[in-house]
């Protein structure tokens, strides 16, 4: 659970990773709302909390889209929705009629809360929507072998993804810096044969003197 705080001074509204405080609900069965403005110390923290918040509501999160920065490809934001987001495209057969369509779990709930990094490096809910367009289930999330199988892959796949785009971010740096290091040896080497060639050339210069004086 997550540790909901108030700055004296900001008025700031600050919730701590769920590995780090508990979080004290002012009533045992209450569930923390999501607010504008309210701060988190990590992306994982707002996704914990948001997950929390959707188990207690009766609604599944979906890890949804992201913003990255143009220069290093770190998250600037991310939106956390129901798995009821959106809507499934219709198939149909170039030649044949329509394909009856398979049962789906989306649709179009627009309930969501995005998060953007602020410049001190906390995550700031920016905007919350709270309605959903379907029932909620009231007694709780439904047990991992209720949830939709493409939800289930969405989440999977997600995970993967974010992981692989880490050690992407881990490897460009190394490769920055790598080539950063053969940039100055080339530019160290560059500069001694400089160097060679200039003793060469003064040493030829000094010989031929010497030939004319004989």
């Amino acid at each position: 659970m997550a540790f909901l705080a108030v700055d004296s001074h900001s008025g700031a509204i600050t919730v701590d990773s769920f590995a780090e405080r508990e979080y004290i609900a002012s009533e045992e069965n209450s569930v923390q709302e999501p607010c504008i403005g309210m701060e988190f110390h990590s992306e994982d923290a707002a996704k914990e909390f948001y997950d929390e918040y959707a188990r207690r509501l009766g609604f599944i999160m979906r890890i949804d889209q992201c913003r990255r920065s143009e220069v290093d490809k770190r998250i600037l934001s991310r939106r956390l929705s129901c798995n009821k987001q959106g809507y499934n495209a219709k198939l149909r057969h170039q030649y044949g009629p329509v394909k009856k369509p398979r049962g789906s779990s989306r649709e179009g709930c627009k309930a969501m809360m995005l998060v953007k990094v602020d410049k001190a490096g906390k995550w700031v809910v920016s905007r919350f929507v709270k309605e959903h367009t379907h029932p909620l289930v009231v007694s709780g999330r439904p047990s991992r072998n209720q949830m939709d199988h493409k939800d289930r892959r969405i989440q999977v796949l997600t995970l993967e993804l974010e992981h692989q785009d880490k050690l992407c971010a881990l490897y460009r740096e190394q490769l920055i810096t790598l080539l950063k290091n053969v940039e100055e040896h080339t530019e160290l080497l560059s500069s001694k044969i400089q160097e060679v060639v200039g003793n060469v050339r003064e040493f030829e210069t000094e010989v031929q003197k010497s030939s004319n004086c004989l």
